[in-house]
């Protein structure tokens, strides 16, 4: 039996894991920026955690959960399953840690993978990166404006073209109101609305509005701004008002809601064309009423989560192949140069330089051929006469032309030609 990956699960080689990795590295330098701190979760957590967060009825519940019986049944812990989301695992922490009751005004990001046992697509896979940010403590709507000029700072470093939706679901003050007007043209529509949204009718109508298969449908339905309470309205306006200072362009979708139960007030998402069918590369909104419902004091709660391979396929090949590549890939010709091509790297190395040592074994020919391939700009050969007299051979690989370099002056080239 041949050994290969299972469907929905991916390898990352070469320029592709770099392209992860890129994303996440921005994301970090972001976070930092704005003074959060770093959480780590549990891959494994218990299934009632995502059954009191996500909802019963949520996709995540009813049909992605990647359930983990032997655990379970070993732990003597209940249902165990992999984490789907970020959010709920880094909650319990919270909780568990007792910062809700002892210092409820706390800022997260963490960063890691998530499994949602789904049909496989262009960016849709079984397992997945998020990195994720969660900000408790705060129910003012600066907070929530923050976040979405925290996405706007990280898509403007990565050079990304995408659009921001925002809308407001309102509260318990006014969201009751809002459900039975969907309720009704819910049973309105009844016969016209898919299987799915049969079921989730009665029980959460509000996801009839995030169905992909009655969308068209769904542009009839009722706008959740049109049933905002007054401080709902003015906790909008403001977070509209505040993005706007900050210059970051967006469009009101009052059809937004989400996916997930605990979401209220406000919520939003970043899409990118470049994605395809699955276009939301980030997403987020406020849930204060989620931390005492997993058993917490009543501590608010605002945040997003960034999808890094959809981001990672949002950004064009060329911008993060070249930005991996060697700057240099060091030849050494004969046993004696080895020891001094080592040293050579090592200090190129110290000063910021990314440099490949090729094995001594093969021809020069051959080394420059697979450090071309590897995509160096340049070719640092030394060989025993290099070596005695303290320079190097610098071969520009695109032009085709050598000169020779003293030893000391290698990284001053290097990092001219690096511009």
């Amino acid at each position: 039996m041949k050994l290969t990956r299972l469907r929905g699960f991916q390898d990352y080689l070469g320029a592709d894991a770099r392209a992860l990795s890129m994303v996440e590295d921005c994301a970090r330098t972001v976070a930092y920026r704005h003074a959060l701190n770093e959480i780590r979760i549990p891959t494994l957590e218990r299934i009632e955690l995502y059954e009191r967060s996500s909802g019963e009825t949520s996709d995540i519940v009813q049909k992605q959960l990647y359930r983990v019986p032997r655990a379970a049944e070993a732990a003597g812990e209940g249902d165990q399953a992999l984490r789907p989301e970020g959010t709920p695992g880094v909650i319990r922490a919270y909780i568990e840690a007792g910062l809700d009751r002892s210092d409820p005004e706390q800022r997260f990001f963490y960063c890691g993978s998530m499994y949602r046992y789904e049909r496989p697509q262009k960016g849709r896979l079984r397992q997945f990166n998020q990195f994720g940010v969660e900000i408790f403590g705060r129910a003012d709507a600066a907070s929530d404006a923050e976040l979405i000029i925290m996405i706007d700072e990280f898509r403007r470093a990565l050079g990304l073209e995408v659009t921001f939706e925002v809308n407001s679901l309102g509260d318990a003050a006014c969201r009751p109101a809002f459900r039975a007007a969907l309720l009704e043209w819910g049973r309105t529509h009844y016969a016209e609305l898919c299987d799915d949204c049969h079921q989730r009718l009665e029980r959460n109508p509000l996801r009839l509005l995030d169905c992909k298969t009655d969308a068209v449908l769904a542009r009839t339905a009722p706008h959740s701004l049109d049933y905002l309470c007054d401080p709902c309205r003015g906790h909008f306006a403001t977070v509209e008002r505040l993005i706007k200072i900050a210059d970051v362009p967006y469009v009101v979708n009052p059809q937004l809601v989400r996916g997930l139960d605990y979401y209220n007030r406000t919520t939003f998402e970043v899409t990118s064309s470049a994605v395809g069918a699955q276009s939301a590369i980030v997403a987020g909104g406020r849930y204060d009423g989620l931390v005492e419902a997993l058993g917490g004091a009543a501590a608010p709660g605002t945040g997003f989560a960034i999808g890094i391979e959809r981001t990672a396929l949002a950004i064009s090949a060329d911008r993060y192949a070249t930005g991996g590549a060697p700057d240099a890939a060091i030849i050494a010709i004969g046993d004696a140069a080895v020891a001094g091509a080592i040293a050579l790297a090592r200090e190129l190395r110290a000063s910021g330089l990314r440099i490949e040592l090729l094995s001594p074994e093969r021809g020069l020919k051959a080394l420059l051929r697979r450090a071309d391939r590897g995509g160096a700009r340049h070719a640092l050969i030394i060989g025993e006469n290099e070596l005695a007299a303290g320079v190097v051979q610098m071969r520009d690989l695109r032009a085709s032309t050598q000169n020779t370099v003293a030893r000391g002056e290698v990284a001053a080239a290097l990092a001219a030609a690096r511009g």
